[in-house]
């Protein structure tokens, strides 16, 4: 059998997570499901119970049934010892960065690129999923879920749920890998979304600008300085990515150029660098055609 690790790469560490006491891993008996959903209940997230072995919800109206009462969540339990547990995500809990594992590709890559983009540091915990891939913890936001299927990564927020350590699917469990305490820090999912889709899925064709390769670091600018507003952030790291590609590395125009579109200084910045990091990450596992470009 031939082995692609290059699709199942090994579980990055988020940086200055500790890894969490062992008494905290690995499966638990019924009763300390019970225990650990009236331990959330108490700090105030909401809980609800799942087919024991799955992630569907037991409750006929799902995750708008959650509650931190304990009463109705131990009649849950009695009535179902086995049942998984899950809390919605969003506000008053977490958001979570799902990233998937499967035979056909891992989403491991793309989180490497949001770590080193420095999107992740405000984790509060890992938690290691049946699958072999990793739930990360935000500190929760009413900003909408959403999924980069592409990549093997699902954003769960506002409207979401997940199961939560100590349930378990197919026999494996969800162990809590890594914990920080403290507030942590909110990803911010559109920055996210945006760092990992192509530039070209966004903007194809930029109106009164020839896409194609050789536009100067000035044309791309201009360009960059006219967008209106929601479209200036994907504009910019498009424009940049394009002169990254052609070899350019003063891209000072194209940031002062999405400042005067609107954008902050920062995100402008934040925008043009990691655009200038995909490409060269991408060069590097680009393998050679038999041509060689020159240095500008």
């Amino acid at each position: 059998m031939t082995r692609h690790d290059h699709t199942t790469p090994p579980m990055p560490p988020v940086p200055t997570v500790p890894r969490m006491p062992t008494e905290e891993l690995g499966p638990r008996a019924p009763s300390d499901v019970l225990a650990v959903a009236l331990d959330l209940a108490a700090r105030g997230w909401p809980v609800f119970p799942c087919v024991p072995g799955a992630k569907r919800p037991l409750t006929r109206h799902g995750l708008h049934d959650a509650t931190t009462d304990p009463d109705r969540i131990r009649a849950w339990w009695a009535r179902t010892p086995s049942a998984n547990l899950a809390v919605p995500t969003g506000p008053g809990t977490v958001d979570v960065l799902d990233i998937d594992r499967r035979p056909t590709g891992s989403g491991y890559p793309a989180f490497r690129v949001l770590a080193e983009a420095g999107l992740i540091g405000g984790a509060r915990a890992v938690i290691a999923t049946p699958s072999g891939g990793m739930h990360v913890y935000f500190p929760g936001t009413d900003q909408p879920s959403g999924r980069a299927p592409e990549h093997f990564v699902d954003f769960k927020a506002a409207g979401g749920y997940v199961l939560v350590p100590p349930s378990v699917v197919n026999g494996a469990p969800y162990q809590r890998l890594r914990h920080r305490p403290g507030p942590g820090r909110p990803l911010d999912w559109a920055t996210a979304r945006t760092l990992l889709t192509p530039p070209t899925a966004t903007i194809r064709h930029p109106p009164g600008h020839r896409a194609a390769r050789g536009a100067s670091v000035a044309a791309l600018a201009d360009w960059v300085a006219s967008l209106p507003e929601g479209r200036r952030n994907n504009g910019a790291f498009w424009a940049a990515c394009r002169a990254a590609e052609e070899g350019h590395r003063d891209l000072r125009p194209i940031v002062a150029a999405a400042v005067r579109a609107g954008l902050s200084e920062l995100e402008a910045h934040r925008t043009v660098t990691s655009a200038q990091r995909m490409i060269a990450r991408t060069a590097q596992h680009t393998p050679a055609t038999g041509t060689t470009r020159g240095r500008r």
